[in-house]
């Protein structure tokens, strides 16, 4: 088992968004916390429904996971890690994300 899961921190991952590098982003909270702030372009996969939709996460493109402080999708990092997928975990997740967010669904 592979516990070497990458992570970046929130600064970063919103210095690569503002030179307008395309990211892939998955944000593992629950439709309540999404719905109340997410950054913009993430895709919602809640961290229960993870195993089911795995074919909607491409295995070969780099994926930032987001969750509200990072333990989540830590979680979700670990799991994806395993089956192969290339994963990045956003420590400190949303609480201290300093960018853009879009509120609703």
């Amino acid at each position: 088992m592979n516990n070497e899961v990458k992570t970046i921190l929130p600064i970063e991952l919103n210095k690569r968004l503002e030179s307008q590098e395309k990211v892939v982003i998955i944000d593992v909270r629950e439709p309540e916390e999404w719905v109340s702030g997410h950054i913009p372009n993430a895709k919602h996969i809640p961290l229960g429904s993870i195993q089911n939709r795995l074919v909607e996460i491409d295995p070969n493109t780099e994926t930032v996971v987001v969750c509200r402080s990072g333990n989540r999708s830590g979680q979700a990092c670990e799991f994806l890690a395993e089956k192969g997928y290339k994963v990045v975990n956003m420590v400190g997740g949303m609480m201290q994300w300093p960018g853009e967010v879009e509120r609703g669904s």
